[in-house]
């Protein structure tokens, strides 16, 4: 493992004298402290690898980002139609950045369908380059346009350049060893050429790129390298385009980053922490979106002692966990919504059975398939309520892309070390978004301290019994000789682990494995709280909520508000000071994207407090400028 952490892929140093690339112009540029870009085209139009490229690049020269891919659901929708726009929003900037912004200050639409569902994301005032070639009859009322929006006036308040990309693209391959529709498919190269001249972004870096993604085929090197130098030197040569604009790098800890996104990172976690404890990853899963890439990515890692196994569907998936638990190694399964409602019942029998096993839910909007490729936050009462009988587990939410892998690290940590099921609540946002991650010192990480049965232990083995402080079990591998017991899903006589049927017996073991959960509290570190530590309004989130929640904090804290922020990562057991916290505050505003599930948790645990709500259900982060405006009411409604 630390080999794998020296040797990570796209390890990129950070540093505060990062160099800026040169741009080949003498036109005025322009200072920004931060900016946000949003490329938006078909969903084979490449805006996922155009906006990647771009954000890699931005990444390499110091800056802060955070990305936000919108993608479509349905697999291929019509060319030109609305269904099929796929998008890609990244903010860089010279100062810290917590989301990818409210608001582009640049859009990239690649055709009229692009235009028409992302130009509400553009500010006024903003830069808007599209490709005029696909602004022609039958695109535009496949978008559903009457009239060329670039003729009728809609577009006055923004800065528009209309470039022939897809024309330029062909002139530009002319000669290239690929078919028409081949060289047409290079015009997301054009565009980042022009996009990185704008930025004043080196392309060589990209080239590279291209050089070893498509290493088989010279004919594809050639056209993506061509086209994406012929974006480039075509913005530097129009008047269309009368400056560029400048980023610093941002002013971060000194260390090793990459950039990383959240199902990469959650990945990594997990590795982490079945090399601190020295054991087999066994890793089920069965495909959904948006959780199949943490399957892909371990799957990658087989050498590194990661059993990845693709199940037949979500029951065999946690089964086989549990299964891998029970032989003592370190068991993951995950998988969205739909997926974790088929497994309550395999989880019920790890609550049953007190065994560690980690259950990743990356979130998306439903009920039942619902938005698939959207973000929410609906899950929560289904992972603090959502088994048959009473089943408390452990309930954990990561809270940046980056901040993936240190949950999931813990969500390890807390199962083995307190035999019970952990679920580890992460969300489509996280998942596909990405920021730079500093790289850990794995030695700096936690201990992480199985149950294991301690020395001379009394034969014949009682499996129930408990470490007096945790109320855990002990972790007994099956083959050990003197270490047999029973094992399954009906209930354990105290300590000696037959079945029972016993009433009295049922109520002790119900309130111990209650009563274990609950002590997790005690080892769990004090909510903290940004900004304002008492005062007139406390805004509380949890999960993918942080980086707008935070942002909105910071902003009013600047302008003089009253506001502080509770970010809960543990959701249940809530950290011991939660009721402490809040009665510092005369509002609690609690803001989810969902209909209120936070909020009705903490009513139920803390019912003396003045609660408000901040709700959002639309498959989309908040926008801080939706979050201020909340508060500045309670601040001063």
């Amino acid at each position: 493992m630390h080999d794998f952490f020296r040797q990570a892929a796209s390890v990129l140093p950070i540093r505060e004298d990062a160099p800026l690339a040169m741009t080949s112009t003498a036109k005025k540029k322009v200072e920004l402290d931060r900016v946000v870009i949003r490329f938006a085209g078909d969903s084979g139009d490449g805006m996922q690898l155009t906006g990647s490229q771009f954000t890699y690049t931005s990444a390499l020269l110091g800056n802060d980002i955070a990305t936000l891919p919108d993608f479509p659901a349905e697999i291929r929708a019509p060319q030109g139609t609305l269904e099929g726009v796929s998008g890609f929003q990244v903010q860089i900037g010279a100062v810290d950045v917590h989301t990818p912004g409210d608001e582009a200050d640049v859009l990239v639409a690649m055709n009229p369908a692009a235009l028409r569902s992302n130009l509400k994301w553009l500010r006024p005032g903003g830069h808007l380059i599209v490709d005029l070639d696909d602004f022609e009859g039958k695109n535009l009322k496949r978008a559903g346009y009457d009239v060329d929006p670039l003729a009728d006036g809609s577009l006055d308040a923004y800065s528009v350049t209309p470039a022939p990309i897809t024309s330029l693209t062909k002139e530009a391959l002319k000669g290239v060893a690929l078919s028409t529709k081949g060289i047409v498919r290079c015009k997301n190269m054009f565009a980042l050429g022009l996009v990185y001249w704008l930025f004043n972004r080196d392309p060589e870096r990209t080239l590279a790129f291209i050089e070893e993604k498509f290493r088989k085929d010279d004919a594809l090197v050639e056209a993506n390298s061509k086209a994406l130098l012929a974006g480039y030197n075509y913005a530097d040569t129009i008047e269309a385009l009368p400056s560029t604009f400048e980023v610093a790098p941002a002013r971060i800890a000194p260390g090793i980053y990459r950039h990383i996104a959240g199902n990469q990172a959650t990945a990594w976690g997990l590795l982490a922490a079945a090399e601190r404890l020295e054991s087999e990853l066994f890793y089920a899963s069965y495909p959904i979106t948006p959780a199949s890439d943490i399957l892909h990515e371990l799957s990658r890692h087989r050498g590194m002692g990661v059993v990845a196994f693709q199940a037949e569907d979500e029951i065999a998936a946690v089964c086989s966990a549990i299964g891998a638990s029970f032989a003592g190694r370190l068991a993951v399964t995950a998988s969205s919504g739909p997926g974790i409602a088929l497994k309550g019942e395999g989880m019920g029998l790890a609550v049953m059975a007190e065994l560690p096993l980690v259950i990743v839910d990356v979130q998306r909007a439903g009920p039942s398939t619902g938005l698939p490729t959207k973000t929410e936050q609906a899950d929560l009462n289904i992972a603090l309520h959502g088994r048959n009988g009473e089943s408390p587990c452990i309930v954990l939410a990561a809270s940046s892309p980056a901040q993936c892998f240190e949950a999931a690290y813990m969500a390890a940590k807390l199962a083995v070390e307190h035999m019970t099921p952990v679920i580890l609540l992460t969300d489509g946002y996280l998942a596909n978004g990405t920021e730079p991650w500093r790289i850990p010192n794995l030695d700096s990480m936690p201990d992480i301290r199985p149950q294991v049965p301690p020395a001379g232990t009394v034969v014949p083995f009682q499996p129930y019994l408990r470490d007096p402080e945790k109320l855990a079990r002990y972790w007994a591998l099956p083959g050990t000789p003197g270490l047999e017991h029973r094992i399954g899903g009906l209930e354990k006589e105290d300590v000696g682990g037959d079945i029972s049927y016993d009433p009295a017996n049922h109520q002790r073991m119900v309130d111990l494995r209650s009563e274990k959960v609950a002590r997790v509290a005690d080892v769990l570190p004090p909510q903290a709280v940004r900004g304002e530590q008492h005062g007139k309004v406390l805004v509380v989130g949890w999960g993918g909520t942080q980086g707008s929640l935070l942002t909105a904090v910071i902003e009013l804290e600047a302008a003089g508000e009253s506001v502080g922020l509770a970010h809960f990562q543990y959701l249940n057991p809530l950290p011991s000071n939660t009721e402490e916290v809040l009665s510092r505050f005369e509002h609690i505003l609690v803001c989810e994207l969902n209909s209120g599930q936070f909020a009705r948790h903490l009513k139920s645990m803390f019912p003396n407090h003045r609660y408000h709500q901040l709700n959002k259900v639309q498959g989309l982060p908040f926008r801080v400028n939706e979050v201020k405006d909340r508060i500045m009411e309670l601040c001063h409604g």
